[in-house]
């Protein structure tokens, strides 16, 4: 289905809003995964359990792990991959949380074909890989 006039590169978008119950077990789970990491270097290390430490978010996105969610599917190899985390305001009741507020399938035009819209990844807090 491949023609030169399309790629084979494709882009999915994933925004996920978790409440977090325990913070203290969340910044252990991000420090035990740093201590894990043999390859990290002793300043990297250092910067990172500050970081954890001092902000919850932060230590999400120490666990978060996007190699996981394609990691298994077949046919595809992860090329590059960007991820952040912030705390927020979250009203589930809120028009602004409407995730369907485009169209029936929750995907706007340009998404569900696969084009870009100008998607920027933010800079606070992004991890990055690729």
């Amino acid at each position: 289905m491949s023609t030169p006039e399309t790629s084979g590169f494709v882009r999915i978008r994933v925004e996920v809003v978790l409440e977090v119950g325990d913070e203290d077990a969340v910044t252990r789970a991000a420090l035990r995964r740093i201590a894990e990491d043999e390859a990290m270097p002793d300043a990297e290390r250092t910067h990172a359990e500050s970081a954890v430490t001092e902000d919850t978010a932060e230590a999400l996105a120490y666990l978060v792990d996007p190699f996981s969610l394609v990691g298994e599917v077949p046919g595809v190899e992860l090329q590059q991959a960007s991820w952040s985390s912030e705390r927020i305001d979250y009203d589930p009741d809120s028009p602004e949380w409407d995730l369907d507020e485009d169209d029936d399938d929750g995907y706007g035009a340009d998404e569900s074909r696969g084009g870009d819209d100008g998607y920027e990844a933010d800079e606070d807090d992004e991890r990055a890989v690729g």
